[in-house]
């Protein structure tokens, strides 16, 4: 997989280091050359030029690549790369970093993101994912059918507790995706059981995540009564 990065700050070298490692081509582009630090990512193709510019992104041959990922400090150019990288050139699969989070709300199809992470979003998100029981933590946004990934911990008192995911009448527009257990990482099946504690991952309309609260948070005198 070939994959652009648009920003060669600490951010960018930090994923390309990782898509290396994994075995995919990777072009680092950035406009300044002090961020131009080929020893840093050795293996990777390096590109000082501005991603905000058509002829720099045809130096790119951005129109080969399967993702680019917009990872620049400044939210505007993240914004402009990720509409570029979309709409003329069709890449598959964009990816774009928000500094900013009253800016999130900008990071959606119209502006050709596929998938926005915020890191001060997901910081918050993790510390609430370690200290929350019962309550849904939004992990990611999906731009694509306003989806979401969600974490919900299992209380002890809920009413699935015990229950085989296939017998679970989940919400419309809801998939359970993975089962974290302790150190285990669990793929679901319909004959697997929920158990107190158990973290569960799903993809979510975001209009259905107060129903999916609802469900888990059922307690079992309720269920019965």
């Amino acid at each position: 997989m070939r994959v652009a990065i648009a920003g060669a700050g600490a951010v960018g070298r930090s994923i390309a280091g990782e898509l290396l490692e994994n075995g995919h081509e990777v072009l680092l582009v950035d406009k300044a050359p002090t961020a131009i630090s080929v020893e840093r990512v050795p293996q990777a193709e390096w590109l000082l030029a501005d991603a905000c510019e058509i002829t720099s992104l045809d130096e790119a041959a951005l129109q080969r690549c399967n993702v680019v990922i917009a990872a620049t400090g400044d939210d505007k150019v993240n914004l402009v790369v990720s509409l570029l990288a979309k709409t003329e050139y069709g890449v598959p699969r964009v990816v774009a970093r928000v500094n900013n989070p009253k800016n999130e709300w900008l990071f959606n199809e119209s502006w050709g993101v596929d998938v926005a992470v915020s890191t001060p979003r997901l910081m918050s998100a993790l510390v609430e994912e370690a200290v929350s029981v019962g309550d849904l933590v939004r992990l990611l946004r999906f731009s694509h059918g306003d989806a979401n990934l969600v974490e919900l911990t299992l209380p002890p008192e809920s009413a699935l507790a015990g229950t085989q995911v296939g017998d679970v009448q989940w919400p419309e527009d809801t998939s359970l995706v993975t089962i974290i257990r302790g150190t285990r990482v669990l793929a679901p099946t319909a004959d697997d059981s929920l158990e107190a504690g158990d973290e569960l991952l799903f993809v979510a309309a975001q209009a259905r995540e107060e129903q999916l609260e609802d469900l888990l948070s059922v307690r079992r005198s309720d269920a019965v009564g």
